[in-house]
């Protein structure tokens, strides 16, 4: 047996790569350390915190800071930015920002929260902490650093990214010179407009009064550090800029989280500020109207400017100025008014439009201080960049629009309440795998005239549109047979009719068009026939001290009675699925349900919940869970059940979950 870890466990997202720990300490190393509450201040504080130490280890010469790019800073401050927020959102607890430099000029960042059961996420279902502060998950850490990864101690989980200096090289060799403590503080990430000129250039601060109206030295950023970002970038940088925003937009499931991630990858590399709107494309090409000013159907989605001071003015001055009116389909930028007034600096500024599958759905508008504007090359990234924000923007709303589809027709599938029994309590719980398409399993409990009430819980084979037809005919033909006061067998055996009769006739419209096309004939078996269903149907009939039960199980979980002092028994035998025997012949089985007593009715989502090689119900599992809710009301007893079955394996359930629990008072 190996040695037990008893200080940490480590998670590392990069083979072969070992995590950096806090707790180690090299001569001559530039550390810096800071805690911060956690609140939507905390990305804000820790990026002054780095932007400091920076400055201040390249103002005493340590070890490692002959490696340190202007390209480097920036992405250090971007990365303790995602992981600060990402401990803030997700964690929601005090967070522990270090900063390391190691004498290669590698920079390592740690954060600590104190919620170590809770990992960072990774993408899925992003939600934003304030306006100005939006977690990405790890992704954009992925992508900027070497290395990363999770350490765990008792009470405390740190994520650690590593950032190593560009090709090991000097900023020399880089085709640039290294960053000095005064770039550092005039330029990276700085909060406003600069004051002075040359080396003494600083941000302006409120204790340095009002800063001048043209920015103070725009000049001097425009052939001095402007110039080294640009030369950095483009001679680089561009190629793997444009594949590293391509992994980042790809895959992204909402417009909103498209539109901020822009404006991160934007700015500050290629540009001083962005904003992205974002059109109904339902209006075509009128969203935008001929008066100045007024926009129609557009929104501004996202602002993003270097100096976070900035955000709130230059939001306004754009809303007041949005975009004209032009030729949506015409290719590169135009020029776009600048925002002085929310500025004090002069500049350009470009609008790009976003257009994805010949339809329009924004415009990209970025904007560079200083009087010598955007080279053409910087023009041109920032077009192709636009295409690819385009694109994710229309993959975004393409799933948007499917999945309103689906919740629209899940919701049909289903009923919509649960009818109330006299002398019966009720409780179930539902859980489609997939959140975003229909699922497999239904269920219904509603009235069927002349004091009978009637139950189904069913599982089709397969999910999506295959499932919703299947669904779409058994659960309207279950209530209007039973209302047709149809016994459970006979509503079995029609039903089950029925669903052959259904796939026969799909499967002989599926031949006859490809005969028609001249395709090769169906075989047998091929096609849309296999629609078969799995169905736990039943009939109550309340009387004096209980309730009368008829049900019958086709191919179905069987249903379990538990008794008050804690026996289980099943109470139905198996028989064949509906829509796979021609002209079978269903039965069925009554029982009483008396005071205290318990019906679990399941689908195979919970017996054959995994863990390994194990199911849920190996060994009776379903029964032994069941027997241990004795005396439970039936909310409880299907809470008890849902939370068994989640915490049987590591990961979530990979099927469908639905279970019914009826109760006699």
């Amino acid at each position: 047996m190996g040695a037990i870890p008893t200080q940490r466990e480590t998670a590392s997202h990069l083979s072969g790569a070992p995590p950096h720990t806090a707790g180690a300490s090299a001569q001559d190393l530039g550390r810096a350390h800071v805690a911060l509450l956690g609140s939507s201040l905390a990305p804000g504080a820790a990026r002054a915190m780095v932007r400091a130490a920076l400055a201040d280890w390249c103002a005493r010469g340590l070890p490692g800071t002959e490696q340190l790019t202007e390209h480097l800073a920036a992405d250090v401050l971007v990365v303790v930015s995602e992981l600060v927020t990402n401990a803030v959102v997700h964690a929601g607890t005090d967070v522990e920002v270090v900063c390391l430099m190691e004498e290669t000029g590698t920079v390592v960042v740690e954060t600590a929260d104190h919620h170590p059961s809770r990992a960072p996420r990774g993408g899925d279902d992003e939600t934003p902490a304030d306006p100005s502060e939006y977690g990405r998950g790890l992704r954009l850490v992925a992508a900027l650093s070497e290395a990363w990864g999770i350490t765990y101690r008792p009470g405390t989980k740190t994520v650690w990214a590593r950032l190593p200096a560009a090709g090991r090289e000097t900023a020399a060799d880089a085709g640039g010179d290294a960053v000095t403590a005064e770039q550092i503080e005039a330029y990276a990430g700085r909060e406003g407009p600069w004051t002075g000129h040359g080396p003494d250039a600083r941000p302006w601060t409120e204790a340095a009064g009002e800063p001048p109206a043209d920015g103070g030295c725009a000049d001097a950023a425009d052939t001095g550090l402007r110039g080294l970002r640009d030369r950095e970038w483009l001679g680089r940088g561009a190629l793997s800029f444009l594949a590293e925003a391509s992994d980042l937009l790809a895959g992204q499931l909402d417009e909103d989280l498209v539109a901020s991630l822009t404006g991160q990858l934007v700015v500050p590399r290629l540009a001083d500020w962005c904003g992205v709107w974002l059109e109904d494309e339902s209006l075509g090409r009128g969203a935008w109207s001929d008066e100045p000013g007024t926009a129609v159907g557009a929104r501004l989605a996202r602002v993003w400017h270097a100096g976070e001071g900035h955000i709130d003015e230059l939001r306004l001055a754009l809303e007041k100025d949005p975009p004209r009116a032009r030729d949506p389909w015409r290719s590169g930028p135009v020029g776009h008014p600048w925002p002085g007034d929310a500025l004090g600096t002069q500049g350009a500024a470009l609008a790009y439009r976003l257009v994805a599958g010949g339809r329009p759905l924004g415009t990209l508008v970025i904007g560079r201080a200083g009087a010598a504007g955007f080279p053409d090359e910087i023009t041109g990234l920032v077009e192709d960049l636009s295409r690819r924000v385009a694109l994710a923007i229309g993959a975004a709303r393409q799933y948007a629009r499917q999945a309103t589809i689906s919740a629209v027709l899940q919701r049909g599938l289903l009923p919509g309440a649960v009818a109330e029994i006299p002398g019966v309590r009720s409780a179930l719980v539902y859980e489609p795998r997939d959140k975003g398409g229909p699922s497999g399993d239904f269920y219904d409990l509603f009235p069927a005239g002349d004091g009978r009430w009637c139950f189904a819980v069913g599982d089709v084979q397969g999910k999506g549109p295959e499932a919703a037809v299947v669904i779409g005919l058994a659960r309207p033909w279950l209530r209007l047979l039973a209302r047709e006061q149809y016994g459970v067998p006979d509503v079995l055996d029609r039903l089950n009719q029925l669903l052959l009769d259904d796939a026969t006739e799909a499967a002989d419209a599926a031949a006859r068009a490809l005969v028609a096309v001249g395709g090769p004939p169906v075989a047998p078996g091929d096609g849309p026939q296999t629609r078969f269903l799995s169905l736990l149907y039943g009939e109550l009939e309340p009387f004096e001290g209980g309730v009368r039960c008829t049900l019958a199980s086709a191919g179905h979980p069987l249903p379990l009675l538990l008794a008050p002092d804690g026996a289980v028994r099943a109470v139905a035998a198996p028989q064949t699925l509906l829509g796979v025997v021609e002209d079978a012949a269903y039965t069925s089985e009554t029982f009483e349900l008396r005071s205290g007593e318990t019906l679990l009715c399941v689908t195979d989502g919970v017996t054959e919940r995994r863990s390994g090689s194990r199911q849920f119900d190996d060994g009776d599992g379903l029964a032994a869970a069941l027997a241990g809710c004795a005396g439970l009301d039936a909310g409880l007893v299907a809470e008890r059940i849902r939370r068994l079955v989640h915490e049987f394996g590591p990961r979530p359930p990979e099927d469908d979950l639905a279970l019914l629990v009826l109760q006699a008072e």
